[in-house]
């Protein structure tokens, strides 16, 4: 969605450099209900910046050295826009090279990890900082500015960076040397909060003003015609069904795949909601046994994924071949996945794992792609599916893979294997709820891990397979820590699986973080 003059909210542009942290930055304002955008700095022209409009500008950090010919650059126009901008990082090294300042490496001021900034001068950017003598910030740079633009003055600095907060109060530029987007540095918030006053921009980007919008740019979009939703039961493909049935309503129709690979009890708790709460056409697609004699005995993960792609392409296409005047296909396509299917650098980036969607389907069906959530975060779709009147228990379920158990059994796999990891995850999470820690935890789950240990049970012997435990905290998904379940939880979780679910003798719990892991197991 652009930044449309017409629309109750304005825009800041975030041009991205290829900093890791760079999704932080824009879920900082938007946390301050404050819409914007991420676009790579080779595609920040003249056509984009009179498109969007926007009444500020965010200069991301990024890995690269302004020293080294051929770097990225801001745009010229950026700087002549008479609007605010904030340059992070290395986006304050490369305002200062644009603006007549210098940026040299090494020479001992690089500084990573937690620094103190002691303040120098007063600035509108900094109105309530420094109620104390230093400021913790987060600094992670090599090159350092060593003179700073004209029309710039120091307002802060620290034991490594002498130019740590800098600003040209008449044009509104500042640069900041650390990274107030991330945790460490506390008051990042109001530096934002700051930056956004100086800027004037309306604080009206709420998931109420989103879906009125949404809900116009629908039904003008579709008109008269007839959408197809591939519904996973997920929260994200939930909330965008929920949202598009309100605009059109019956012309939506909703496809169930059950793939024979959900958790307990799923595919009723699906099929009872859309059926009995909202009243959407809902095709429900029983084709277990296709998936499952396809995947029977398969080890690699790459090709369960792929089998499980292909199959669900090829049984979505079946029935939404008997919907009649069908010409748009819904998918519920996040923020994120809409930024990291651009390259910072315009090429093609690591695949790390196939993904399972319906990305192939439009093309070979002849649809239109209809995407409603393709500007929000995830917590953002929680929200507006609070605004749609989702149940509660549904908008705060944890994520669950499109693949779904066939990732969480590593090596081959069965029948006899998935129903066994069915009962451990449902016990898994009854145990977790019972504590009252679901909404704690970003996602949990167990996996069967494929190999059999020995274990005594009374006085036989068994023989019977590992579980692992996972469950992790995280904002987004992109990072993840273990969350730190006590030896208590553990141990009364590990005896109820072991007693409960025959053909398990030992848990495990994963206290891996991402990176290096994954959340998932494959």
């Amino acid at each position: 969605m652009a930044c449309m003059k017409n629309n109750s909210y304005d825009c800041l542009l975030i041009v991205d450099f290829g900093s890791q942290v760079t999704q932080l930055i824009a879920r900082r304002l938007r946390e301050l209900n404050v819409y914007c955008e991420i676009h790579p700095y080779q595609n920040v022209n003249q056509n984009l910046l009179k498109r969007l409009s926007p009444k500020a500008i965010i200069l991301s950090g990024g890995p690269d050295s302004v020293t080294r010919d051929g770097s990225p650059r801001a745009h010229d126009l950026v700087y002549n826009m008479g609007v605010p901008i904030l340059g992070i990082c290395y986006g304050q090294q490369v305002m200062m090279h644009q603006l007549g300042g210098e940026v040299k490496s090494g020479t001992g001021t690089s500084e990573f990890g937690k620094a103190f900034v002691e303040k120098k001068n007063s600035s509108d950017l900094l109105e309530g900082w420094f109620d104390i003598e230093k400021e913790q910030v987060w600094m992670s740079h090599g090159d350092h500015v060593s003179k700073i633009a004209p029309g710039f003055e120091v307002f802060g600095t620290s034991p490594n960076a002498p130019y740590a907060i800098i600003g040209d109060e008449k044009r509104h530029f500042y640069a900041v040397q650390f990274h107030p987007e991330v945790h460490h540095t506390p008051k990042g918030r109001i530096m934002f909060e700051n930056f956004i006053s100086i800027a004037n921009i309306k604080k009206t980007w709420t998931m109420d003003a989103y879906k009125e919008i949404a809900i116009k740019k629908i039904r003008k979009q579709v008109g008269s015609k007839k959408v197809i939703c591939g519904l996973s039961g997920g929260v994200d493909s939930s909330v965008a069904a929920a949202l598009i049935h309100e605009a059109i309503g019956d012309q939506l129709t909703c496809v169930f795949v059950d793939h024979g690979l959900l958790r307990q009890g799923e595919a009723n708790e699906v099929i009872s909601m859309f059926r009995d709460n909202y009243n959407i056409p809902l095709i429900h697609a029983d084709e277990s046994d296709l998936f499952l004699n396809e995947l029977d005995g398969q080890s690699d993960p790459e090709t369960k994924r792929k089998i499980i792609g292909r199959l669900f392409v090829n049984v979505f296409q079946k029935y939404a071949n008997k919907i009649e005047n069908a010409e748009f296909l819904a998918q519920g396509t996040l923020y994120p996945d809409v930024i990291e299917s651009v390259s910072f650098k315009g090429g093609p980036s690591v695949t790390i794992k196939s993904h399972h969607n319906v990305g192939g389907l439009p093309e070979k069906m002849g649809l239109k792609l209809l995407e409603p959530l393709r500007e929000l975060f995830k917590d953002e779709v929680r929200a507006l599916g609070q605004e749609l009147k989702l149940p509660k228990e549904f908008i705060g379920r944890h994520p669950f893979p499109g693949p779904g158990l066939a990732i969480r059994c590593p090596g081959k796999i069965t029948r006899d294997k998935l129903e066994i990891l069915r009962q451990a995850d449902a016990v898994y999470i009854d145990q977790i709820r019972k504590h009252g820690l679901y909404d704690e935890i970003w996602q949990a789950f167990a996996a069967i891990l494929p190999v059999r240990t020995v274990g005594v049970m009374g006085d036989g012997r068994t023989y019977d397979y590992a579980c692992t435990l996972r469950a992790v905290t995280s904002v987004d998904g992109m990072t993840a820590d273990y969350y730190p379940f006590n030896h208590e939880f553990l141990g009364e979780t590990a005896t109820r699986i072991i007693n409960e679910v025959e053909g398990i003798n030992r848990v495990t719990y994963d206290i891996t973080s991402k990176p290096p892991g994954t959340i998932e197991w494959e």
